[in-house]
């Protein structure tokens, strides 16, 4: 499963990030997204970990308090195709 994570603080790294949901079992991935230019954190991030893991990772964190914030969790959707 795709998980969407916000209201990161901006010094929240990848490796944070990954290690906040390791709690709830594998991960495979985890990303904070970053300003291309400055590097610097754009306050949200995605996670991929299988989906029985997922579901209670985004039940238990979904609110919490990480690095002075209230983070935001839950499923990932997929983009919508933009038309020009």
């Amino acid at each position: 499963m795709n998980i969407f994570v916000s209201n990161l603080g901006y010094s929240f790294t990848s490796e944070d990030l990954s290690e906040l949901f390791s709690n709830y079992g594998q991960v495979d991935s985890a990303r904070v997204i970053t300003d291309k230019f400055t590097r610097q954190s754009k306050g949200f991030g995605f996670v991929e970990m299988p989906d029985d893991n997922a579901s209670a990772a985004i039940k238990d964190l979904n609110g919490s308090m990480q690095d002075g914030r209230s983070i935001k969790v839950m499923e990932a959707r997929p983009r919508k195709a933009q038309l020009f």
